[in-house]
Order: C-alpha cells, then structure tokens, then sequence
C-alpha cells in the first residue's frame, strides 16, 4: 500500500484536505504541524536547543513554548528561521518515514500532511505527493485574515516556501482550493476513488 504526502503551501487548505480524504480513505495519518508543536512541548532536547537560539523566555513558566513569538522570530530573521528548522526537521522527518515503512510492512495506506516536503527533499520516501494549492491572493488572504498575521510575516512565511508554481508541476495529483469547501470535499471524493481503484 502507498506512502502519500499531501503538501502545498502555507494556508492553501492541507490540512482541511487531509481531513476530507481521510473520512473517505481508511488510512493511517501523520500531520508535520503536530508533530512539531508535540516536539517542542514535550522533547527535552528540543526544548534546550530552542532556548540556546531564542532565550529561555521562549517558554512559559508552565513549559508550553511561546508560538507566536517563536514564528515572529523565525520568519523575521531568515538565520532563526534556518536554526529552527534545523532543530525541527530531522526528528519530524524520522518519524513520519519510520511510521510509513511500518504501514507499508502492514499493507496500511498511511497518509503524510508535510507543509515542507519538497523542501526537505522528503518526496522521495512518497509513492504519490498531492499538493494542495490556491491562488497568491487567496493565501495572502487567508493568512492575514484567517491568522491575524502581519502582511510582512505573511509575506515572509510566503517566501520562505519552494514556490507554489513549482510544487504545482511536480505534483502526482493537483487539489486546487480556491472555492468553496464543498468544492475541496468533491475533489476528496475523486482522489479517494482514484487511490482506492489504483492501490486496492
């Protein structure tokens, strides 16, 4: 059974997408977002290696990492952002493989959100990538609107990623969410089907 990445950019529905295919698709699933916010509340050594770059005040006194400051810090400081990823990608990306080849020696479909799989040059470890994309607009939109960001931090996030044009035509399959969610639910159905005939 197949390894699928779902990826895109940010705020052009991923996340949304991977919860429509899943209700249709009986697959495991791992979400990179989760991962890294588990990773930074919970993994000690991930939490002394953030505060050696952010300072200790990164941190509540409760533990829980501040994530709106940390994102501010990343993504105004292209240095930050590079050590944050540095911190985060090797045990995010060793996880989400080590749970695929598990689901591949059961026969299971497993199913990976990875915003940054291009990027990290992870597809490889993919029998299909999906990408989730929108129009510039829409994303500019969705991110100022939808998570209150500032236009230079969203602009910023933004740029940081490979551009959406290029995931576009590397893409196995396109989901264009531009629409409505009833347009991105249709779409979940024809992919569902489509994995389902191919790999069942």
């Amino acid at each position: 059974m197949p390894v699928i990445g779902i990826t895109g950019g940010v705020a052009t529905g991923k996340s949304t997408f991977a919860r429509a295919l899943l209700r249709r698709l009986p697959a495991e699933f791992f979400d990179a977002d989760r991962a890294a916010h588990d990773l930074l509340e919970r993994d000690p050594q991930v939490r002394q290696a953030v505060e050696s770059v952010f300072g200790a005040d990164i941190y509540t006194a409760e533990g829980k990492p501040d994530r709106s400051r940390l994102r501010e810090l990343a993504f105004s400081d292209e240095r930050n952002r590079k050590r944050l990823e540095e911190i985060l990608h090797p045990a995010i990306r060793a996880r989400w493989i080590a749970l695929g080849e598990n689901a591949r020696r059961a026969r299971a479909m497993f199913v990976a959100d990875i915003p940054l799989l291009y990027e990290t040059g992870a597809e490889a470890h993919c029998d299909r990538v999906v990408v989730v994309a929108c129009s510039a607009l829409t994303q500019r939109q969705r991110l100022q609107t939808s998570r209150a960001l500032s236009e230079k931090i969203a602009q910023s996030i933004i740029s940081a990623q490979l551009d959406l044009e290029t995931k576009i035509r590397r893409a196995d399959h396109l989901i264009w969410n531009d629409s409505t969610v009833a347009c991105l639910e249709a779409q979940a159905d024809l992919l569902a089907t489509w994995l389902s005939h191919h790999y069942g």
